[in-house]
C-alpha cells in the first residue's frame, strides 16, 4: 500500500500533516506485518491474557489432549508453520477464541458442552481459520484506516492490548470472516480425518439452548452459519472423534 497525501489535501481534511502521516505509517505497518512480527505481538497479548485477564486450567493431561487435537488441524491448515499454543481457560463460560500469530483459547465451559472429539475439533478448526487467514491482523488494519491510532505502532502497549480484546472477545466480527473460518474448519475436519459434522453438531446444539455463548453472538446468525456449513458438506461425511464415551473419559473426567 501506499500513501500519498499532500500538505494542502491534509489542510483540506482538516488535519495536521504529521498526523496523516502517522496513520500512513499504521497501516503500511498492519498490512506488512511478518509473521515473526505477528507470533512476537501474538506472545505479548498472551502474556498480556494469562497475567491480567484469565486463569489457566492447570491439568497437563487436558492441555495435551487439547493440543493434540489442534496440532492435527494446525498440520492441514495453511499456515502450518507457525508456532500454535493452544490455551484451556478456567471459565464457566461457553467460549473460544484467537488472537494472532497461533494463539487459541478454549474455556472449561467449552470443553463441557461438547459432546466428542469431532465437535471440539471443529470449535478449534474455526479459530485456527481466523488465525489463517489473519483476520485479527486485517480487523487492525482496517481500524487504522479508519480512525488512526497512534499507540498501535507507539509504545503504549496497554491501549493495543485493549483495543484487541475489544476485537477480540467483544465486537464481532464480520459476517464473510466468520464464514470464511467456518469453512476452513470442514477443510481441516475432513483433510484431519474427523467427521466435517462436528462443527455443525455444535452450532445447532448450543443454538436449542436459549442463550447464546459470546462467540456465537455474532454476525452471520448461528442458523445461516449452520446452513452455509451443510451446503459446503461432501454428499458422504465420514470420519473419526465421535465416540462420547472416550471424549467423557479423556476430559469430562479431569474437569470440576
Amino acid at each position: 500500500m501506499a500513501l500519498v497525501v499532500t500538505p494542502a489535501q491534509a489542510q483540506r481534511q482538516g488535519l495536521p500533516w504529521p498526523v496523516l502521516l502517522q496513520r500512513g505509517l499504521e497501516i503500511l505497518h498492519w498490512s506488512h506485518l511478518s509473521d515473526r512480527q505477528e507470533v512476537q505481538w501474538g506472545r505479548q497479548m498472551h502474556q498480556y491474557l494469562l497475567a491480567r485477564e484469565f486463569l489457566v486450567h492447570n491439568d497437563p493431561e487436558l492441555q495435551r489432549y487439547v493440543t493434540e487435537i489442534g496440532q492435527r488441524l494446525v498440520a492441514v491448515s495453511e499456515r502450518p508453520h507457525l508456532p500454535y499454543e493452544f490455551t484451556v481457560i478456567r471459565s464457566p463460560q461457553v467460549n473460544a477464541f484467537a488472537t494472532m500469530g497461533g494463539f487459541v483459547y478454549v474455556t472449561t465451559g467449552l470443553l463441557k458442552s461438547v459432546e466428542h472429539e469431532a465437535q471440539l475439533a471443529g470449535v478449534l478448526g474455526h479459530e485456527i481459520g481466523h488465525i489463517a487467514h489473519r483476520h485479527l491482523v486485517r480487523q487492525l488494519q482496517q481500524l487504522a484506516i479508519a480512525q488512526g491510532i497512534g499507540t498501535l505502532v507507539g509504545t503504549d502497549s496497554n491501549h493495543l492490548y485493549a483495543v484487541v480484546m475489544e476485537l477480540v472477545l467483544r465486537r464481532p466480527r464480520s459476517r464473510e470472516q466468520e464464514l470464511e473460518a467456518d469453512r476452513s474448519s470442514l477443510k481441516y475436519l475432513i483433510a484431519a480425518g474427523y467427521d466435517p459434522r462436528g462443527l455443525v453438531e455444535f452450532l445447532a446444539k448450543l443454538q436449542t439452548q436459549g442463550s447464546l455463548p459470546a462467540f456465537l453472538s455474532t454476525h452471520p446468525a448461528p442458523q445461516t452459519r449452520i446452513m452455509a456449513l451443510q451446503a459446503a458438506m461432501p454428499t458422504h461425511p465420514s470420519g473419526g472423534g465421535t465416540d462420547p464415551q472416550a471424549y467423557r473419559q479423556q476430559v469430562l473426567s479431569r474437569l470440576p
